[in-house]
């Protein structure tokens, strides 16, 4: 493993199945003698509570701005306070959305992906970004628990519709998520094992 530690985030539509296969390829990775982490954004810091708090499940949504601007703070908490100091000991840090969301769900309400990417500049770049694709449709029926303000057909068409063009486009590597929970889980490991016996791993 890299001395520094490897850093791979996992991304999707809400209800994509992305949580469940972070916290699977975690469980994977340690059976398999590697010290790997979960993570996940919004962070369990002080703006990622307010994020969840306040933006997510308030009456209404706010300004697609202010959204952007907070979770790119967020994201600087948690890369300085979660992810650096995992990486320096070495680990291998999972993070449950990342970045990409941010152009993903901002970049949806028209916001420019370059100033979003701008007030990210800082973000530390991941060793594999992997987006599990399902259809919009799909993600309204398996939401069974209260939706988010961006949790609506419209809304998850457009974040699809922006994730694709940067699976197109090489920063994500796709997976297809409608399939079995045990098939995704497979070849996301096999995405990441590929990885770690690379060369400079």
């Amino acid at each position: 493993m890299k001395k520094h530690g490897v850093f791979i985030c996992i991304e999707g539509l809400d209800a994509s199945g992305k949580t469940t296969q972070s916290k699977l390829l975690v469980k994977n990775l340690r059976k398999r003698g590697f010290n790997a982490v979960y993570t996940t954004e919004p962070s369990k810091g002080q703006v990622g509570r307010l994020i969840r708090r306040h933006v997510l499940y308030g009456k209404n949504r706010s300004s697609a701005v202010l959204e952007a601007l907070l979770f790119a703070a967020d994201r600087i908490s948690h890369i300085e306070n979660e992810v650096k100091p995992l990486l320096d000991e070495g680990k291998i840090v999972v993070s449950d959305r990342y970045l990409y969301s941010s152009l993903a769900y901002q970049g949806a309400t028209g916001l420019e992906l370059k100033w979003i990417e701008e007030i990210n500049r800082w973000a530390k770049k991941p060793d594999l970004a992997i987006y599990i694709d399902i259809p919009p449709e799909i993600v309204l029926r398996r939401l069974k628990r209260k939706k988010s303000v961006m949790e609506n057909l419209k809304n998850q068409k457009n974040v699809r519709e922006i994730y694709l063009k940067l699976v197109k486009t090489g920063v994500l590597k796709l997976v297809e998520g409608n399939k079995p929970k045990k098939a995704v889980a497979k070849e996301i490991l096999n995405m990441v094992t590929n990885l770690l016996s690379g060369p400079g791993i």
